[in-house]
């Protein structure tokens, strides 16, 4: 039996949707979480409480307004039923009775700490991202945009952490870090899902691409979902580094990132999935110029994911282009190089390029070189970082989506009958704010 919401949960969304949502910086994830205690996974899941409803009930009112009848498609609603059911679960879950002492305590900064919370609270601005761009165009019951109201949730606050907690602080982290978990599991699929009800779309309409109406609700949604989920992942996280840390991490944020050592693993990967999907016994080789000790602060799961999709397309347009039958094929080079902005990844491969007037289409969702695309599972994209998308033109799209997400960027330039460079751009400086939905 299919899950269905009151009249009252979906008057509930629609008020939350006319607020904004609070974008939080990579640095500040990492320096709250530097040292997680019950009292201060206390004040994030406070924020969570509140934070990831707004951004969920965004989520739920534009799947219901989308446009030409696609929110009618059955894929589509099922998302937005899995949006609402996690919007509910939030906002149901009952919150611990705190007694005033601890209530005072909980808004009281540690006295050393105040120039570093002063700090933690500022956010600069996302230069990969235009304003407004990934924020939703619904409006609010008084015809203005949500975003214009004031906001107070902070993600980041200093915490007088001087004594014990009461229990009932540490029973609540625990269930809403397990309501969590439940989420993250319903949502595991929403990727797939979204494409097969864009696919249900264009048989419908019996159209061979969507429109730039559906191409930006899509950057909008995935950009959001990335969000989402890292709030949820980080959040999980730190509830179990409390118990047990782990050297370099803060949550799913790894201070000292390895980026050549992740580039060499993409490389392998990408190398696997070329050989087994060609039934070569040796892929395009792969030549590396990264110095050694070259880290620094990102996501590891989403640096990874952004180098083996490209990578991925590489060494595929590499293939296609000399034929898998070739003896030795050109070397495809990965140079990374560290500035003072930017850590910087070119991928140069000689796949014969891509015609100027097709690039544009490159960034659109749905569009592939792949000759037939193949039937979506919905059950086929269980991971967040692993990209199960080959052959359904989104791996570029969503990767160039985690690039913008803390203030990089994704850029390609072609040389048809040579060649492409692909250049990954990731912000070192880690104090760009999300995109705001």
């Amino acid at each position: 039996m299919s899950w269905k919401g009151s009249e009252r949960l979906l008057d509930t969304i629609k008020h939350y949707s006319s607020f904004p949502a609070t974008g939080v910086s990579l640095r500040q994830m990492v320096q709250f979480g530097e040292r997680p205690s019950t009292g201060t996974l206390f004040r994030a899941s406070q924020f969570l409480s509140e934070e990831l409803p707004i951004r969920l009930a965004h989520r739920v009112q534009e799947l219901g307004n989308l446009p030409d009848g696609l929110n009618d498609m059955p894929s589509i609603k099922k998302v937005r039923d899995w949006y609402s059911q996690s919007f509910e679960d939030i906002t149901s879950l009952s919150r611990p009775n705190l007694d005033s002492e601890i209530k005072e305590r909980l808004l009281r900064p540690m006295k050393q700490n105040a120039r570093e919370s002063k700090i933690l609270s500022q956010t600069t601005h996302n230069p990969s991202v235009k304003e407004g761009q990934y924020r939703s165009q619904q409006r609010n019951g008084n015809g203005s945009s949500g975003a214009g109201k004031s906001s107070s949730r902070r993600y980041y606050a200093s915490i007088d952490e001087e004594g014990e907690w009461p229990p009932e602080l540490n029973d609540y982290n625990k269930r809403f870090a397990k309501t969590l978990e439940g989420i993250k599991r319903r949502h595991d699929g929403v990727v797939t899902t979204v494409a097969q009800g864009i696919n249900e779309y264009k048989r419908k309409r019996q159209r061979m691409q969507i429109d730039t109406n559906i191409q930006s609700f899509l950057d909008r949604f995935y950009m959001s979902r990335i969000g989402i989920r890292m709030l949820i992942g980080q959040h999980i996280a730190l509830t179990d580094q409390k118990s047990s840390m782990e050297p370099n991490y803060v949550g799913i944020i790894c201070t000292k990132t390895n980026v050549r050592e992740l580039a060499q693993e993409a490389i392998e990967n990408a190398r696997f999935v070329c050989e087994d999907h060609y039934g070569m016994f040796d892929a395009p080789k792969v030549q590396l110029v990264c110095k050694p000790d070259l880290h620094f602060m990102y996501v590891p799961g989403h640096l990874s994911h952004m180098l083996f999709e490209t990578l991925k397309n590489s060494l595929r347009a590499v293939v296609e282009t000399h034929g898998p039958e070739k003896e030795e094929f050109p070397v495809t080079k990965i140079i990374i190089a560290e500035g003072k902005e930017d850590i910087t990844i070119k991928i140069s491969d000689e796949g014969g390029g891509i015609p100027r007037s097709t690039i544009p289409l490159v960034w659109t969702y749905m569009y592939t070189t792949v000759d037939s695309t193949p039937d979506l599972d919905p059950n086929f994209n269980k991971s967040d970082f692993k990209a199960p998308m080959a052959g359904f033109g989104y791996g570029l799209p969503i990767s160039r989506l985690y690039a913008r997400y803390f203030g990089g960027d994704l850029k390609l330039i072609s040389m048809e009958g040579y060649g492409t460079d692909v250049y990954l751009h990731l912000n070192r400086l880690s104090s760009s704010s999300e995109p705001l939905q």
